[in-house]
């Protein structure tokens, strides 16, 4: 907030900025059908790009829907969408769904968010296999839940889009082309 003397300058700016914000809202739930929450989203993308069949309930324990094509047919998956990747995974270790599948905006170091922003972009998609990432954490010893640190080969070996020969799902140009239109410049 700026000085005294322009306090409610800002404030009639940010009112203004709260009222596009949820003209904006308005607009994305009506696409994709639920609220312009940044997982609803990812969801929206999951089920659009990578043709993904969504639970009917957004509260299934576990799993957000399953995958209709090969080479993971009918295999539940976890979608996941976070404004920065900082090595963090939430993970239901009571409902280990047979992947997990997440979106990221740019790799950041978990840090005080003081002054900055976690804007809603696809830089990075990460698709890991659920069960034997659990079954890593356990032996090392991490604790599994809200917020799990999960080492950086973890990430690299998951890593989907941008596109490389090792990863764990080839994606098609036009699937990339779609997730580009995601990378927005922050």
């Amino acid at each position: 907030m700026g000085t005294a003397g322009d306090s409610s300058t800002d404030l009639e700016r940010l009112s203004d900025l709260i009222r596009q914000r949820n003209e904006n809202e308005v607009e994305i739930t009506r696409i994709i059908g639920r609220p312009a929450q940044i997982g609803h989203i990812g969801e929206y993308l999951a089920a659009a790009i990578f043709n993904i069949a969504l639970e009917d309930s957004a509260n299934t324990a576990g799993f957000d829907g399953r995958f209709q094509e090969c080479p993971f047919a009918g295999k539940t998956v976890n979608v996941k969408m976070y404004g920065k990747r900082e090595s963090l995974l939430d993970i239901n270790p009571d409902h280990v769904p047979d992947f997990f599948l997440v979106f990221t905006g740019p790799a950041s170091v978990a840090a005080s968010s003081r002054n900055q922003t976690r804007p809603w972009i696809v830089a990075e998609v990460f698709l890991f296999s659920g069960p034997p990432l659990v079954a890593r954490l356990r032996d090392r010893g991490v604790k599994i839940g809200i917020a799990t640190s999960v080492r950086q080969a973890d990430w690299d070996a998951a890593r989907i889009y941008p596109a490389h020969p090792e990863a764990p799902l080839s994606i098609t140009p036009g699937q990339e082309q779609t997730l580009g239109l995601f990378e927005f410049n922050s």
